[in-house]
Formats: C-alpha cells, sequence, structure tokens
C-alpha cells in the first residue's frame, strides 16, 4: 500500500491540465444498456463536465446518499466526502423512459437526507425542497451550512417546520414555506459523523456513529457527565428543551413505521439500529422506554471506532408494507410493526458486497443506490462514480449467505443474577453458540428463548460452564429470540455464529460463460491486463501487462479502441502482491501475522505475479483474489494496510482472472476468455453479463455487479497450516482460515508419536480456546471430518512433541 503513495505525483501528472466546465442538463439514450441490474448511464459522478473529466483536487468521493420515488419520478443525490459548503455534485431526476437529468440547481455538498412532508406536499431530500409538480427550491449552503445527514418532524409545529441534523453535530430548525432556517444547536453531544434524526413519543431522537479515540469531554455539550464512555458515538433524546443520553454506541439510522413521512401518532414505536464490538444493536422506543435488541453481523467493514465506514444504512419501507433493514453488510426482512410484544418475524435475507447507503422502491422494482469508487487513498481509480442497482428483493437471495455472528458478551464482567439482551437466532439453518468463562469459578447459565416474539420467554437449557464448551442449537427448534440468563459474578464470552447453507457449485455458471478454466489457458496467459477507471474521461484505460499498450474501453458502446501508452499508468497499476504460496498453502502478512488460506487446484504451476490481488472494489472495503478465491477484506482507515485478520471468503473460481474494479456502476473482471465468446449485442436490455474481447489477445472484459460474484459457488481449496514442517514441542502455528469454508477434512500426520492440540479462534476477540486433541502415531495419518454444525474463523495446531507434522484441510464436495 505504501508504494500508491509513491505514486501519487505520477497521478497528479497523468490528470493535469483538466478544467472546469460547464454542467449537463439531461442524459439520455433511446435502447439503455441493462447489465445485472445497472444501467450504465445512470451513473453519477463528483463533477458533470461535458467532456467527462476530472480534477484530483475536487471531490474524492460520490456516493448516492439519498433516493425516493416522487412526483413521477426517482430522485436522488449524490455527496463529496466533506463538504459543508456545497460542492459540485448534483440533485438527479429519473423518469419512467430512464432519462436522467442533473439539475441546475444543484449544490453538492455532503447530503444524505430525505423526508416527504405531507402538510406541505413536498420531497425534502438534501438542501432541496421538491413539491409535487417537481418544481425545486434550495435552502443555500450560506444560509445552513453543514453535511445534511437527516430530516426529522418538528415537535411543536410539524405542519410547517422541520429539524436537520448534520454530521458535525449541528441540529438547524427550517421552515418549509419561507425557507427561513435557524440554527439551535451547533454540537450538543458527545460523538461525530451524526447520522440518523426522527422524532417519536414526544422527543426528537438523534444518532452518530463515530468517535476520536482521544475525545473528552467538552464544554459545549449540553448533556450530564456523570455518564461513563463505554462505547463510541450515541444515541440521544432531546425534549425541546434537555438533551439525555440514552445509549454510548454507534448507532446510524432513527425511523418509526411512518418512515419518510414521519410516526402518525406518538403512540407509535420509533426504532435506532447501531452497534458496538459484539453485535448489532435495535432500540426500540415505546411510550417513553427503550429496549434493546441484538443481531449478528455479516461483515466487520463497518466496525471501525470513527465510523466512516458505514454510509446510511437503512430500515425503509421498500412496497406495500414491506420493510427491510440493510445493516453491517446484510439485507433483513423487517416487521412494519416490530415492538417489543411483535418482535417476531424478522429473517434475513442475504449478505452483500454492494456498499448501500439508500434504498427504495419504484416502478415495481426495488433500487438500491451505491458508494462505489472512491479515490481517497485509492488511486487505481482516476474519478469516483457510483451508480444504481434495479431488481426485486427475490434477487438478493441470490447474492451472499443469509449468515452472521455476534453475542451479548465478549470478555465482559456479568454480575449474578444478570439477563442478557435477547440474541435474534430465527430463520438460519445452523446455530452454534460458543461459551467461555474468563474468572476462576464454575458459573450456570441458562438459556431462554421467545418462541414466536410475543415477549414471553420460557427456560430452553441449563449448562454448567467450566471453561470453554460449544453448544448447537437445534435445527427443529423454533424460537425468535434467545437470552442468557448468569448465576453468580463472572467474565464471560457469549457469541453466536448463525448461518444457512450455501451450494457447492455455481449457482448461475451462464454468467461466467467466456471465461476460460485456467487449465485451458495456454503458457502466455500469465501476463494479462491491468483496468483503471480514467480521469480524463469516462472510459476505462485497459492496459497489457507485458507490452505496455492501452485500449479504453468506452462508455457510450463499450467499445475497445487503441489509444496512446501511459508508463506513468502502467507503473502505477502493477500489483502489490500482498501475499505468498508454499508448498502448506497460500498466506498473508498483516502485523508480523503470516496468515494461511487454501490453494486453488488450477494455480498449482502458474506464475501470479502479474495478477492483482487486492483492490478497493466498493469504497472503503477491499476485495482481494487470492488463488483462486474472492475475499472480502476490511479496512481501519483509508490507504492503510488491509485487516486480512477480518476477511471473509466469497466465492471460489476456476478462472484467470488478472484484475478487477469498478466501473460505471459495475464489476470488471480482466480474465482470460475461452475464445467462442462475444458481446451480446442483439437484446440490450436482457440484464446478462457482457464479455467483450481483447483485441489479438486471448483476455476479454467481463462485466456484471459486483454480488455476482457469490453465484461463482461455496467457497473451495486446500491447504493447511503444516506441510512437513519440522516443529517444536508446544510451538504453535501459524492461523489458517476455516471460517466461510463447508465440508473441511482434516490430514493430520506426523513422524514420530505426538499428540496435536487443534485451537480455535472463535469471534476475533476472546483469544485461542482448544477445540479438540488429536493422538498421532508415527507415519500413520489421521483424517477428521470437521462437524457439520462447526463455525469458527481461524485455528491453529500446536505439538506436544517436537516432530516433522502436517495439517492439511480440503474442501469435500
Amino acid at each position: 500500500m505504501k508504494r500508491f503513495f509513491s505514486m501519487l505525483p505520477a497521478v497528479l501528472m497523468f490528470c493535469s491540465g483538466l478544467q472546469l466546465s460547464g454542467q449537463s442538463s439531461l442524459e439520455a439514450q433511446d435502447d439503455p444498456l441493462f447489465i445485472r441490474g445497472v444501467y450504465p448511464h445512470l451513473t453519477t459522478y463528483a463533477v458533470n463536465r461535458p467532456d467527462g473529466s476530472f480534477d484530483l483536487d475536487h471531490h474524492q468521493e460520490c456516493g448516492i446518499g439519498a433516493v425516493v420515488s416522487w412526483a413521477g419520478k426517482l430522485w436522488m443525490i449524490n455527496y463529496a466526502p466533506h463538504r459543508p459548503g456545497g460542492s459540485e455534485h448534483s440533485l438527479y431526476s429519473i423518469d419512467d423512459n430512464l432519462r436522467m437529468t442533473i439539475h441546475p440547481e444543484s449544490v453538492g455538498g455532503t447530503p444524505a437526507c430525505r423526508m416527504i412532508h405531507p402538510e406541505s406536499g413536498q420531497l425534502l431530500i438534501g438542501p432541496y425542497l421538491i413539491d409535487q409538480n417537481g418544481k425545486i427550491r434550495v435552502i443555500s449552503p450560506e444560509v445552513m451550512p453543514g453535511r445534511l445527514t437527516a430530516i426529522a418532524r418538528h415537535l411543536h409545529h410539524p405542519e410547517r417546520m422541520v429539524y436537520y441534523y448534520d454530521m458535525e453535530g449541528m441540529l438547524y430548525e427550517a421552515d418549509v414555506y419561507t425557507l427561513e432556517v435557524r440554527k439551535l444547536y451547533h454540537n450538543p453531544l458527545p460523538g461525530w459523523h451524526g447520522k440518523g434524526a426522527y422524532t417519536g413519543s414526544g422527543l426528537l431522537v438523534v444518532a452518530n456513529n463515530g468517535e476520536d479515540d482521544a475525545q473528552e469531554p467538552r464544554a459545549h455539550w449540553k448533556v450530564s457527565r456523570k455518564w461513563k464512555r463505554k462505547g463510541f458515538g450515541v444515541l440521544a433524546q432531546w425534549d425541546g428543551s434537555d438533551w439525555e443520553v440514552v445509549e454510548r454506541n454507534q448507532f446510524t439510522d432513527v425511523t418509526g413505521p411512518g418512515g419518510l413521512r414521519g410516526n402518525r401518532s406518538d403512540l407509535d414505536p420509533l426504532w435506532a439500529i447501531g452497534w458496538d464490538h459484539r453485535s448489532l444493536r435495535l432500540k426500540v422506543l415505546e411510550s417513553g422506554k427503550w429496549t434493546t435488541w441484538l443481531l449478528p453481523k455479516a461483515a466487520h467493514n463497518n466496525d471501525p471506532s470513527h465510523g466512516w465506514f458505514t454510509e446510511w444504512p437503512r430500515i425503509r419501507e421498500v412496497h406495500d408494507g414491506r420493510w427491510m433493514m440493510d445493516m453491517h453488510g446484510m439485507f433483513f426482512d423487517f416487521p412494519a410493526g416490530f415492538s417489543s410484544a411483535k418482535s417476531g418475524g424478522l429473517r434475513p435475507i442475504a449478505s452483500h458486497l454492494r456498499y448501500i447507503p439508500d434504498f427504495t422502491s419504484w416502478n415495481d422494482r426495488l433500487v438500491l443506490a451505491t458508494d462505489e469508487t472512491s479515490i481517497q487513498g485509492n488511486p487505481l481509480a482516476g474519478q469516483p462514480q457510483s451508480g444504481l442497482w434495479f431488481g426485486t428483493p427475490a434477487d438478493l437471495k441470490n447474492w451472499g449467505p443469509a449468515s452472521g455472528e455476534g453475542g451479548p458478551w465478549v470478555k465482559d464482567s456479568v454480575t449474578a443474577g444478570t439477563v442478557s439482551d435477547p440474541f435474534h437466532i430465527a430463520g438460519y439453518r445452523d446455530r452454534l453458540l460458543h461459551l467461555q468463562r474468563f474468572s476462576r469459578q464454575n458459573v450456570e447459565l441458562e438459556l431462554e428463548i421467545d418462541a414466536d416474539g410475543s415477549g414471553q420467554w420460557q427456560s430452553w437449557k441449563k449448562v454448567s460452564l467450566e471453561n470453554y464448551m460449544q453448544l448447537v442449537i437445534p435445527q427443529d427448534l423454533q424460537a425468535e429470540w434467545m437470552r442468557i440468563r448468569v448465576s453468580a459474578d463472572c467474565r464471560l464470552t457469549a457469541w453466536f455464529h448463525l448461518r444457512n447453507s450455501r451450494p457447492e457449485k455455481a449457482i448461475r455458471p451462464e454468467l461466467f460463460q467466456g471465461l476460460a478454466r485456467v487449465e485451458e489457458c495456454g503458457p502466455d496467459a500469465d501476463s494479462g491486463l491491468y483496468l483503471f477507471p480514467n480521469a480524463e474521461n469516462r472510459n476505462l484505460s485497459v492496459v497489457d501487462s507485458a507490452s505496455g499498450e492501452r485500449f479504453e474501453l468506452t462508455k457510450e458502446n463499450l467499445e475497445l479502441i487503441p489509444v496512446e501508452s501511459r508508463p506513468a499508468l502502467e507503473q502505477l497499476l502493477l500489483p502489490d502482491l500482498h501475499y505468498g504460496v508454499d508448498r502448506a498453502s497460500a498466506w498473508v502478512m498483516q502485523e508480523g501475522v503470516r496468515y494461511r488460506l487454501p490453494k486453488g487446484a488450477g494455480l498449482a504451476g502458474r506464475d501470479t505475479s502479474r495478477m492483482r490481488v487486492v483492490r478497493e472494489v466498493e469504497s472503503e472495503r477491499l476485495l482481494a483474489n487470492i488463488h483462486g478465491t474472492f475475499y472480502e477484506v476490511p479496512l481501519y482507515k483509508v490507504g492503510e494496510p488491509p485487516l486480512f485478520n477480518l476477511m471473509r471468503p466469497v466465492a471460489s473460481h476456476p478462472f484467470m482472472i488478472h484484475d478487477f474494479v469498478s466501473w460505471n456502476g459495475l464489476l470488471v473482471l480482466a480474465a482470460e476468455a475461452d475464445g467462442e465468446s462475444d458481446w451480446f449485442k442483439a437484446n440490450r436490455s436482457s440484464g446478462d453479463p457482457l464479455v467483450v474481447p481483447v483485441p489479438e489477445r486471448s483476455s476479454a472484459l467481463w462485466m456484471g455487479g459486483v454480488d455476482d460474484l457469490w453465484m461463482l459457488g461455496a467457497p473451495s481449496g486446500s491447504g493447511g497450516p503444516w506441510l512437513e514442517n519440522r516443529v517444536r514441542s508446544g510451538e504453535a502455528s501459524d492461523p489458517y482460515l476455516i471460517g466461510g469454508f463447508a465440508n473441511l477434512q482434516l490430514e493430520l500426520k506426523a513422524d514420530g508419536d505426538t499428540e496435536v492440540v487443534m485451537q480455535l479462534d472463535y469471534d476475533h476477540q476472546s483469544g485461542w480456546v482448544e477445540y479438540r486433541k488429536f493422538s498421532l502415531k508415527g507415519g500413520e495419518p489421521l483424517t477428521f471430518r470437521l462437524p457439520e454444525e462447526l463455525s469458527a474463523h481461524w485455528c491453529r495446531f500446536l505439538s506436544g512433541n517436537s516432530a516433522v507434522v502436517s495439517a492439511q484441510f480440503n474442501v469435500l464436495n
């Protein structure tokens, strides 16, 4: 990653000489191309110049912060990373013929708020107010500066006034008729990165989702200083006079059953979603009282304490009373009447790679807004860009597995008689509870279930916890929620792994027709192509890694044309490997630790030094292609090394993929072609992937959706931490990834008698625990098939005696 920054002067030279020009007002196509849910012509950019050029000094991000159906059109806004005073970002509308208007009233900035004000008949989206005829008025950033993140109904004058909340914590009230604005507070609360706001039960509830690690109580905060900091961010409430901290954790969306129009009655509940280092947190306000419900996380991209990587996950109505929730990379079906007495029916739908700030229903289709190509700390893209995805909720079920993890406690001190918050366990096939005690004495735990979400709890099982144990929750146990009652003071972890099965083979193999399997590729296939979304126009540069020849894939008609080579660009695109391969496995390094991963069989003996390993494909999180398997890899801060210890496998593949990138809302793979496919031009609206052959080469460009990668099939491969390694007594092996891989068989072998201990890391936080001991006879292999219900992240091995030992895993089909 350090080399990225050393190349920035070359990138600046590559992008120099670009001039600002006028804003286009309309983009349209008579026969719009549709690829795997994406209309490329609806891509949004940080600037809208006629020539498609971009100035590196301006606006390094353009996520789509809000999308709303209104006045016969689909309206959306995109945002800059930090522009409270405005920017060149825009207000857009899309009509039924998919003609996109870029409105001249646009003032840009960093907006992601939206609300429908019923009394005045206006959509409020960012700083714009749009009536039912599509007439637009604007509250200027000069009048109301801020990175606007939420709009809420007014406590006292809802018929004519609203609240605007911004990332810095500023709270405004504004008259929706006169556009008069008054700042009420500059920053009344601890935390930063303000996100959500909503009115209910006579209160304005606001949320922020981050914090500076060194932040201390400040004189201007309008809350009691008696609270003790236990987390980052805040959920707080205001009665029109005084502020009160509800909880010190990271929270984003705050809403209720009234959705964008606001609750109809103060008797309606109010929902807030957030997280801590243990799990997702769903808070419910009813009649002035808050209750807490816990849910699993599918991924760890959103976890950092600064809160920058969580762009407005929402709870939204999508169609005719159907609601969905998106949080930490997982969509859930969300019951419209969710309350403490009616908490049943919440179900996981699918996990995803797409970075989704907002979603809605329009013309009977589900529409997802995205934040795709950012150039903050990402020099492998020339300009930021994001698109929309169109589909149905049913399409999501072919995305990632509806699986996640979390728990009520992680090495927490718990007092006798404590009952945990309820944890969601409904809608998962395999359910495993890891329990670990860190205090001296044994503790009795009673597990209770709410069978139907009615709030009626019953005892299910009592266990005595001595040190560590796994508890399988039977598939036939019908329960919405589980909680744990503790008999004595103790320090413990309670961590659920909740999984749904994945197909072992490709779900839609026809989506990847046109790509050649590794064994079909000739000896020259090890060179390949590199990809770069241009800054001087909206085309995609395609660079031959061997010759330096460059093509451009045009945005307008997806044709490859030869263009002048650029040595600076070629040098920039050389991959940082980040990994290696030895006899035992593939591996990556992080902070001096070697993390081991499986190898794909087809790549044995291939030169992979020219292949892209790690790249930012969705903003602020990485995709890695390591020896035949794609992984999602979180970041802690932009530009810093990847957090490989938190990676999760997406899918394995048999293809020779040299590079991958997001461009015009699409995922583009540069890979070896099978020589038989061509771009399917006959039906531009089919929604099929496109394969564009590269002239005079065996390579091609595959274009589809980023979440199509899940359809390659389940992660597979073989490898392990040891392969005939000489191991000292008590020496621990490198960690090896087993999380996300099903049907694993372990083979152990040693040249002398020894006892081998297998340890697990199940939550990235509680340390290594002993799972099983294996007694080996010298020279005799021992095979062990891991139980189907076992789920953990990393494993490692220790040998009781010094010996030459092998520990290898295979995925069984």
